[in-house]
């Protein structure tokens, strides 16, 4: 699939010594959803800052949709919407002539009917004419997904979007995701709600100290990395596992009422079903037993301790 961002070596480093992004190299593709994961001052923002043309790079060089962000900065700019993830509104403008000016702002002649259909998209159709000073939280950061779109970009950065948005207002605002994807738009999302990601993203990356350490498709990271666990809920208190029971990945309980198997799911085989035979053999008994599978969250935790 063809890429519409190309970042290559690409490092910051700050006036105060600091190295904020190390040796970067990301292909984006045309039309995916691209979730940028890590831990607070992993270098997310940085990166895309420096996309955005915000931030000056160190080294390295960025090509969006084929121009180059230093040499044809306004070609390059005018592909993207960037939601950031601090609130930057006029305070004293109404919604809809912030979100009329921002798309002026591109050189790009009135379109009142593209206007109302974004605000409509957003849920802000009946706050048009209200002053941005008087919405809450949520609101405003609607407002700023409004002006990111409102000059049609192909590519769209979502910087923490659902920071401080209740659960309604976030399913709306996914669903216009998706339907900007469905109509060949980029995104490029960070968040701190993994659940997200991993709902939303086709693909993950994942930064940590300003190195991007991993990135890969979703659905291969999770059956690569994930795990799965086996909990057996036992009839009667064990004190320890039976010695004739030597299978690894066995944690017993606390309490002694639960035994945890934890198995890899690119085996050939699970060794569920002789456990199962040799706990039976050693006269122990269980009541019930579920699965589990890791979240992209655990994966993501995993990832950053690890390195």
């Amino acid at each position: 699939m063809q890429s519409v961002i190309s970042v290559a070596s690409l490092s910051k480093t700050y006036a105060t010594g600091f190295q904020a992004l190390k040796n970067i190299d990301l292909e984006i593709r045309r039309g995916e959803i691209f979730a940028l994961l890590g831990p607070n001052g992993a270098g997310k923002t940085t990166l895309i800052g420096v996309v955005c043309g915000i931030v000056n790079p160190t080294e390295g060089r960025v090509l969006v949709g084929g121009h180059d962000i230093v040499r044809e900065y306004r070609a390059a700019r005018t592909l993207i919407g960037l939601v950031p993830q601090e609130l930057h509104t006029d305070a004293f403008e109404s919604v809809w002539a912030t979100v009329n000016f921002s798309r002026g702002l591109f050189g790009k002649p009135s379109n009142p009917a593209l206007v109302e259909k974004i605000l409509r998209e957003l849920s802000l159709w009946d706050k048009k004419d209200q002053k941005i000073m008087t919405l809450s939280g949520g609101m405003k950061r609607r407002v700023m997904i409004a002006k990111a779109l409102s000059h049609e970009p192909q590519i769209l950065f979502l910087d923490e979007p659902t920071a401080g948005v209740d659960v309604a207002l976030r399913k709306d605002m996914w669903q216009v995701v998706r339907d900007l994807r469905a109509t060949g738009v980029t995104v490029i999302l960070t968040t701190h709600y993994i659940e997200e990601a991993e709902d939303m993203a086709d693909r993950v990356g994942v930064i940590n100290n300003g190195e991007l350490i991993l990135v890969e498709e979703k659905a291969a990271l999770m059956r690569k990395l994930g795990k799965k666990q086996l909990t057996l809920q036992l009839q009667q208190r064990l004190e320890r596992i039976p010695e004739s029971v030597p299978t690894p990945g066995l944690v017993l309980s606390a309490d002694g009422m639960e035994i945890v198997y934890s198995y890899d799911t690119q085996g050939e085989r699970t060794g569920i079903t002789s456990l199962l035979q040799s706990l039976n053999a050693a006269g122990v008994r269980f009541r019930d037993l579920s699965t589990t599978q890791s979240s992209l969250e655990d994966i993501f935790v995993d990832l950053v301790r690890r390195k």
